[in-house]
């Protein structure tokens, strides 16, 4: 299949059930909570993508992109997030995807998402244009294991989805990987162009024209992610860490390691992906 025929299929990303009840619910009170709200959407890569997609339609004609959901959410109002809501649970909350075990990647993209808060902080760069990125980073994964089959699924019986070496497996199997399938999803939805380019490069960040800073974010959080989901020994993260990648943010492993997201999960948290 050819990356042009996977991205004009229907992408409808599943949501994660215990979070669209938990947003119904508020969302039926007299007065919803903005924060709350705002809180349940940014642990789900597939609201927060149905969120900024509709904040960054055609239908509000904003004159610049919305890149958080926290701006989304200001500019929708609480009947468009209603509706939103209402649809994934009636469409996509309960869809299981072949291969991926959704409990583990649901709590990795979060993961991956506050990696990419904190170093974005450390790096002086937008930490809500990088916590969303790093949230929706791995959509594309999703979308090849919806549309294409056997032919990735074979993959996974070689190397797993969230596996490290996963990218590059992709691109060498099928001449693109889960990055570039999320970058073009994004670019389709009209989302910031910082987080379309993060997304294409994350894999190769020095590949694109002109160095995106995000994209290098993305590429050391999911590192340290991966890295986290396969168990690396002290010496597998020394000598797998991008330190090229790294040393152009100013970065060295300790400060990637110490932003390690395991003792930032809450039990209500834990209890999402339960």
């Amino acid at each position: 299949m050819q990356l042009s025929e996977l991205l004009a299929m229907p992408a409808a990303l599943p949501s994660i059930p215990k979070v669209v009840a938990l947003l119904m619910s508020e969302l039926n009170k007299p007065e919803p909570d903005l924060r709350t709200v705002n809180q349940l959407v940014n642990t789900d890569p597939g609201l927060a993508t149905r969120v900024l997609q509709l904040a960054n339609s055609a239908h509000f004609n904003l004159s610049g992109r919305i890149g958080s959901v926290s701006e989304a959410l200001a500019i929708l109002g609480m009947n468009h997030v209603r509706s939103l809501v209402s649809t994934a649970a009636l469409s996509g909350a309960f869809k299981a995807v072949p291969g991926i075990a959704m409990q583990q990647f649901w709590r990795y993209s979060l993961d991956v998402a506050k990696i990419s808060r904190a170093l974005a902080g450390n790096v002086r760069e937008n930490q809500g244009t990088a916590f969303t990125a790093g949230l929706i980073h791995a959509a594309g994964e999703l979308v090849m294991h919806l549309g294409m089959g056997e032919a990735v699924l074979a993959l996974d019986r070689t190397v797993a989805p969230l596996d490290p070496r996963r990218a590059r497996a992709e691109q060498r199997t099928f001449g693109f990987a889960w990055g570039q399938v999320g970058a073009g999803l994004c670019s389709s939805w009209h989302f910031p162009q910082q987080i379309v380019d993060a997304l294409q490069y994350q894999h190769a960040p020095f590949d694109n024209d002109a160095y995106e800073p995000l994209a290098g974010i993305l590429h050391l959080a999911t590192w340290r992610a991966r890295a986290r989901e396969a168990a690396l020994t002290e010496r597998e993260l020394a000598t797998s860490f991008p330190d090229v990648v790294g040393l152009a943010l100013g970065l060295d492993i300790d400060a990637v390691l110490q932003q390690d997201p395991i003792d930032w999960s809450s039990g209500s948290e834990a209890a999402m992906f339960a």
